[in-house]
């Protein structure tokens, strides 16, 4: 799993400013109301070498019964949860307060790895306010100031020195497969019924999976990395709260696996949240395959899966690419065919076509379906070659990108895979207009 950062502190430290500093942007809204930050936010970003995921939340308000700020804790203790390590924000000029204590509990009970920094010190001569987090016993507080982007150099190196080592890159004869889906979905019941053993622990109870697990495997000569994404323990009422949860989860999985299998529940159907998750492999690019597992719970006739096969194409038509699996984790019906599809979409979104072929195809579809014309100016497409692959993307030169309306690249895409296949990945199209000189 990518780092995963999370951001937590009392209302109005200075937390979205810090989150919107390091990402390069402002995503969160930056107001001095307490509370605006209702919901965890999430951006990648970098420092030196090191990728992770940012995770911003709502204020930590300790003492407050209302609704909204249980709702805002709630939040916070979840990305606790989550992440990797914990970057804690006090407020310098306001000293310490009740608050900062006892949030400082919370955070020393996690386990985690805490960094804390002391915000707003906008002087040098500041400094030395910081000296009063001490008694958090969290360690060496960081002064820095967000507006002013003082101190977060050596902030995020002391963050990113918490990260777990780095092991390489991993060998290229191991396919990379993230089993992502919303909780309950039986993601570590898959991984188990490849295995043969309960090496994840599995319940009824959703999001019961308490760690990211690397598991190793190998069938027929080809090795596999199955990454788990992890649970959270069950509280009442958050149900909404684990579901924003298992999101981040899905995009620190898929931005390291090669193959996304995208688990679905036959009893529950398609919900927002697997169009979601769906979405992430989708637009990260990377080879998928739609499971739809507890088949066996499902009362059937000979419709029922034609009925299930309508509504991926209606709720989940972006991945139209994707093989579909109809399974069952508890019975073991079909799992050993999800080998096949795994392997078939890897090699798909690995797979280069030669430029004089692909040109071939361009011509011969282009004789077929002319190409647009726009206020009496036709579209010119003079070459096509592949540039990269995971996900084969190719480059389009043509006289007027504008010209080359969307349902006219999906044509060419169509003939594309006709041709070649790539079932299982998406393809990407880059076009350039020939005579542009960058």
């Amino acid at each position: 799993m990518q780092p995963i950062v999370a951001i937590v502190g009392r209302p109005n430290v200075g937390k979205s400013t810090l989150f919107n500093r390091i990402i390069g942007s402002r995503l969160s809204i930056v107001e001095d109301t307490p509370g605006v930050t209702r919901d965890r936010l999430y951006a990648q970003a970098s420092w030196q070498r090191h990728n992770f995921l940012l995770v911003d939340t709502g204020g930590l308000d300790m003492d407050s019964e209302d609704d909204m700020v249980r709702h805002i804790r709630n939040q916070a203790q979840i990305a606790i949860e989550t992440a990797t390590v914990v970057l804690f924000v006090v407020d310098g000029k306001a000293g310490m307060t009740d608050g900062d204590t006892d949030a400082a509990n919370i955070l020393r009970r996690s386990g985690k790895p805490v960094v804390l920094a002391v915000n707003k010190m906008d002087d040098i001569k500041q400094e030395t306010l910081a000296y009063e987090f001490y008694s958090l016993g969290l360690g060496d507080p960081v002064p820095i100031s967000a507006a002013n982007m003082l101190g977060l150099g050596d902030m995020l190196d002391i963050i990113c020195g918490h990260f777990p080592a780095e092991e390489g890159d991993d060998p290229d004869d191991i396919i990379k497969v993230a089993i992502v889906g919303k909780p309950n979905v039986g993601k570590s019941s898959i991984i188990n019924r490849i295995l043969g053993e309960e090496r994840v622990i599995v319940s009824d109870i959703a999001g019961t999976t308490r760690d990211a697990v690397d598991t190793f495997y190998e069938k027929d000569g080809q090795k596999y990395m199955f990454i788990d994404t992890a649970g959270i323990r069950r509280r009442s009422k958050i149900k909404e709260d684990i579901e924003k949860f298992s999101l981040i989860r899905a995009v620190a999985a898929v931005e390291r696996c090669d193959v996304a299998v995208v688990a679905i529940s036959a009893e529950e159907g398609i919900t927002d949240q697997d169009t979601k998750i769906a979405g992430i492999a989708h637009e990260k690019g990377k080879a998928g395959i739609i499971v739809v597992n507890k088949w066996d719970a499902v009362e059937k006739d000979n419709k029922t899966m034609a009925k299930y096969n309508t509504r991926i194409d209606d709720e989940l038509k972006y991945m139209f690419y994707a093989p579909r699996l109809y399974m069952s984790a508890l019975t073991g019906q079909r799992v050993t065919n999800l080998f096949d599809d795994i392997k078939m979409v890897n090699e798909n979104a690995n797979l280069r076509v030669q430029t004089g072929v692909l040109n071939e195809v361009l011509i011969e579809a282009m004789a077929r379906n002319q190409p647009p014309s726009v206020k009496g100016v036709a579209l010119k497409i003079y070459y096509i070659t592949q540039v990269s692959i995971k996900p084969p993307t190719f480059i389009l030169f043509v006289n007027n990108g504008e010209l080359l309306h969307f349902s006219y690249r999906r044509y060419i895409e169509n003939q594309i895979r006709d041709n070649f296949g790539f079932k299982g990945t998406p393809i990407h199209f880059i076009v350039r207009n020939r005579d542009n000189k960058k």
